[in-house]
């Protein structure tokens, strides 16, 4: 069973307890923290090695680290192969800065968006700028609604109910 595997299982279990479920993830999201603020001490760096020695070099333990490459993958300048990743496959956490706020944002992880570090890499305007873009991104717009007694949108000049609204 590869690490992601293992990790989701682990993660999105549904006979585990409440509780314990909850305890996993703030212990995991106090972690995740810490290797953020490390990484966007120097966020030009392109960081990379084996699963296990990134494991090694944050403090983490293995499916901790698996599963924050799994959170920060659609962050990165190039994806890593999440899902056949064993320990000793080479990866990178080299991230894009505003994909990667952006997607904080839509996480809903204003512990991670709201980190001082960020205030070093993109202005006040920038942050609220990306914040608003990733806002938008997952707002449904909905067009007008067509009566059955107007003019077929199609531009067959029938009524919308005689044509497609059938």
């Amino acid at each position: 069973m590869g690490l992601l595997q293992t990790w989701r299982e682990t993660a999105y279990s549904q006979e585990t307890d409440k509780k314990q479920l909850e305890k996993f993830w703030a212990d995991y999201f106090q972690q995740e923290k810490g290797v953020y603020e490390k990484l966007l001490e120097n966020p030009e760096e392109a960081v990379s090695g084996t699963v296990k020695e990134l494991a090694e070099k944050y403090e983490l333990s293995l499916m901790t680290m698996t599963g924050f490459l799994d959170g920060i993958n659609d962050s990165l300048k190039t994806p890593n192969p999440i899902d056949e990743m064993e320990e000793d496959t080479v990866v990178s956490l080299d991230f894009d800065n505003e994909r990667l706020y952006k997607n904080m944002v839509d996480a809903k992880a204003d512990w991670l968006y709201n980190l001082p570090a960020w205030e070093k890499i993109f202005d006040e305007a920038k942050r609220k700028e990306l914040y608003l873009e990733a806002k938008k991104m997952n707002t449904i717009v909905k067009g007008p609604k067509i009566g059955r007694n107007d003019p077929c949108p199609c531009g067959s000049g029938k009524k919308y109910k005689f044509c497609c609204g059938r």
